[in-house]
């Protein structure tokens, strides 16, 4: 039987990482993920877990050794942050490209400079291209559940891709809240033990990693992009069967929240998503047709989604905590590529940049500019809001 734990997002992860029995976690700290892998440190000491902990000298270093683990057939896991996933950009592509399926959370924080360890979304957003799947959670206990489908997800014969979990910094990595702990019996029945053949081996010898030249090179990266568009099958597939294991589901690539007969509607990613709940929930006791659209998965992304809704709402905001210098929010930018030639009129918020808040009234505002916009009164088409100024 599940219990239950009072936990930060940190932690929750790191429950969700010991129940599928890695082989190897290479560890290296950095704010605000530091508390993830040590929580996994006092598994190990505490006889909760059984893997080898590699403490290395830099997240690059962390990354490396997670292929190099992986392509003996381990199932590993590592995490990072801003910075540190920066650092790990060269690894990054490696590990994707030779079809790894290497799990890692990333702690979101902002990227220097200026300096700052607060949360925001600019450092996985920099790694948009990496090759690497890319979920968001939106609490403690989906942080938990998202790691262990991650593991499923990447280790799927049809799918063999690393994924990236994705937990806001501080707002979820440091905040306690009651997560279920599934049992270990359940977890190891939803997730059987890895195998693959991609890996090196005396007995059936083979290259990794290799170069590639311009005669099979192209073929590389359409068969990544074809393992992409059957992760977004599996994506769907597998909260489904964990939601029938456990009792929680989450939508697949998209949860909709209370946009059955909604006019306006904001599209979030990560813990935010939360906040707008409740102020959706306020504003439907006002009478106001409001929902929210929640992104879980940024990579693959799910374009067949808004392409299906691009006339159903009147006026859509962007919830951005990342910024693409130069053009606008970097989810935006996603979101109004699909829904082009649609008739809702779209805005894009950027806000808690470097880990400033986003409170209730701020997304209230967000919800009367689209109002305001659904009744043919002028908006700008990019703002920041919550400014000193």
């Amino acid at each position: 039987m599940s219990k239950k734990a009072f936990l930060s997002a940190n932690e929750a992860a790191a429950h969700g990482v010991r129940l599928c029995r890695p082989d190897v976690v290479a560890a290296y700290p950095i704010t605000p993920q530091t508390t993830l892998v040590e929580k996994l440190a006092d598994f190990l000491a505490d006889g909760e877990a059984d893997f080898r902990y590699m403490m290395v000298e830099s997240e690059h270093s962390a990354m490396a050794a997670a292929l190099g683990a992986s392509m003996m057939g381990a199932r590993t896991f590592t995490a990072s942050s801003s910075q540190g996933l920066l650092y790990m950009c060269e690894m990054l592509s490696y590990v994707s490209g030779a079809r790894h399926p290497v799990v890692m959370v990333d702690a979101n924080r902002a990227t220097a400079t200026p300096w700052n360890i607060y949360g925001d979304q600019r450092d996985v957003f920099a790694m948009r291209d990496s090759g690497w799947i890319m979920l968001f959670a939106e609490n403690g206990q989906e942080a938990l559940d998202m790691v262990i489908q991650a593991y499923k997800l990447a280790e799927d014969p049809e799918v063999m891709t690393p994924v990236m979990v994705n937990l806001d910094g501080f707002t979820l990595t440091h905040t306690y809240d009651l997560v279920e702990i599934p049992e270990q019996e359940e977890v190891d029945a939803f997730l059987p033990p890895f195998k693959t053949s991609n890996k090196l081996d005396l007995e059936d010898p083979k290259t990794l990693c290799q170069t590639v030249g311009p005669d099979f090179h192209m073929e590389g990266r359409y068969l990544q992009q074809q393992a992409f568009e059957k992760a977004k099958e599996k994506i769907a597939a597998y909260d489904r069967e964990y939601g029938e294991m456990t009792g929680r589901s989450y939508g697949g690539m998209i949860e909709e929240y209370r946009c059955e007969d909604a006019e306006l509607v904001l599209v979030t990613t990560g813990s935010v998503s939360g906040t707008t709940r409740i102020v959706v929930d306020c504003l439907r006791e006002e009478g106001k047709k409001v929902g929210m659209i929640r992104v879980r998965s940024y990579r693959p992304f799910p374009k067949e989604y808004f392409d299906s809704i691009k006339d159903r709402f009147a006026a859509m905001g962007v919830i951005d905590r990342s910024l693409s210098f130069g053009l606008e929010g970097t989810l935006y930018s996603e979101v109004k590529a699909e829904l082009y030639g649609g008739s809702a009129k779209l805005v894009n918020f950027i806000v808690g940049l470097g880990g400033r808040d986003i409170p209730k009234d701020l997304i209230a505002m967000m919800y009367d500019k689209l109002d305001r916009m659904q009744k043919n009164e002028a908006e700008e088409e990019v703002q920041f809001l919550g400014m000193r100024w």
